[in-house]
C-alpha cells in the first residue's frame, strides 16, 4: 500500500470544505491519510476518538458529502480520484470488495453510491421507510443515472474532467431543489414539519408548508442531511437559550432560519449550544465588551436583525 497521500486543491479550496469546522477539516486529512489504496477505512471512529473530534465533526463530513458511510462501519473517502492517482503496479487492491461493489465512479471521479433495484411487490404496499432515504427504483432494468461502473473504470489511464461539484450551499438552494432526485426518493415534508412543532415548542411553530420551505427541505436532502440529523437540529434549536431569545433583540429562530444550510451545520456542530455560548462570554474582554454581557452568534442572522 503507498505511503504518500495527495489532497486536490480543487476540493480542499471549496466554501463548501472551508465552511466546515477545523475540527471536522483535521478529521478529514488524517482519516484521508489513512485509508487504503482506493480510499476505504473501518477505523473512522477509532481515528475520531485519537483526534478528540466529536460525533458531530463526522457527522458532518458524511452529511456534506466528503464520506460515504456504509452500514457495516466501512466509510469511503467520496474524492479519493480526485485526490490521488495510484499506478496500477503499486495499487493494492481493497479488502472491502463488497462495499466496493455498491459504489460506482462519476465523470468527476467521484464515489457514487448506486441506486438500488427493487420490484414492488404491489401497489398497495408502498415504501413508508422514509428515514433511510435509499436510493431506489420499482424496476429491475432501472437506469444508471449515466454514471461509470467501477469495473469500467478500474484501468483508466487518469482521473475524469470537470470541476468538482460538492454539495450545494444555502444560496444554491434553487439549483439543489432543481436538480432530479434519486428514483423513488421520497422528500418526507409532513415529518420534517411534524418533528419540528413537537421538538421546538418554544419557537414559532411552522403552520404552511409552503414552496419556498419544500425547496429548502428538499435541497437539504439532497446534500444529504437526514431525518435524524434534522431531529437532532431540531432537540439543539429547542435547547439553546440564545435562539430561544436569551440575546440582546430577543429575537428568536424560525423554522426558515434554521433549515437553511449554513444554519443546519453550525446548528449541528454546537454552535449554538448554550456551553458554546458560555465560552464566547468568558473571552469577552471586560464590563464594557458588549460579548462579556451577552453571548451573541451574529452570523447568518436575519436581515435587520441588528437594525
Amino acid at each position: 500500500m503507498a505511503n504518500r497521500r495527495m489532497f486536490s486543491k480543487t476540493v480542499i479550496d471549496s466554501d463548501l470544505f472551508l465552511d466546515l469546522p477545523l475540527s471536522s477539516q483535521s478529521l478529514y486529512f488524517h482519516l484521508a491519510m489513512r485509508a487504503d489504496d482506493e480510499g476505504f477505512l473501518n477505523n473512522a471512529k477509532n481515528i475520531r476518538k485519537m483526534l478528540g473530534a466529536s460525533e458531530d465533526d463526522l457527522k458532518l463530513l458524511i452529511a456534506k458529502g466528503f464520506l460515504i458511510w456504509f452500514d457495516s462501519g466501512v466509510c469511503v473517502i467520496r474524492h479519493w480520484d480526485v485526490h490521488n492517482y495510484i499506478r496500477g503496479d503499486r495499487k493494492k487492491n481493497t479488502s472491502f470488495a463488497e462495499e466496493r461493489d455498491q459504489l460506482s465512479m462519476s465523470k468527476n471521479g467521484e464515489y457514487m453510491l448506486e441506486p438500488v433495484c427493487q420490484v414492488a411487490e404491489s401497489d398497495s404496499h408502498p415504501q413508508e421507510n422514509v428515514s433511510q432515504l435509499p436510493d431506489t427504483c420499482l424496476t429491475p432494468d432501472c437506469p444508471r443515472l449515466g454514471k461509470v461502473r467501477l469495473s469500467q473504470d478500474k484501468d483508466r489511464g487518469g482521473k475524469g474532467k470537470g470541476g468538482y461539484g460538492g454539495e450545494p450551499r444555502d444560496e444554491e438552494t434553487e439549483t439543489a431543489a432543481s436538480r432530479p432526485a434519486p428514483p423513488q426518493m421520497r422528500i418526507p415534508y409532513a415529518e420534517i414539519q411534524s418533528l419540528y412543532n413537537d421538538t421546538c415548542v418554544s419557537l414559532p411553530r411552522c403552520t404552511i408548508l409552503s414552496d419556498a420551505r419544500k425547496k429548502a427541505i428538499k435541497a437539504r436532502f439532497v446534500a444529504g442531511y437526514t431525518l435524524e440529523q434534522f431531529q437532532e437540529i431540531f432537540r439543539r434549536a429547542e435547547a439553546s437559550s440564545f435562539l430561544k431569545g436569551a440575546n440582546d433583540r430577543n429575537w428568536t429562530a424560525s423554522f426558515d432560519w434554521i433549515i437553511k444550510d449554513a444554519n443546519m451545520a453550525k446548528i449541528l456542530s454546537g454552535n449554538y449550544d448554550d456551553h458554546a455560548q458560555v465560552a464566547r462570554v468568558s473571552r469577552g474582554s471586560g464590563p464594557g465588551d458588549r460579548s462579556s454581557r451577552q453571548p451573541t452568534v451574529w452570523e447568518d442572522l436575519p436581515d435587520g436583525f441588528l437594525d
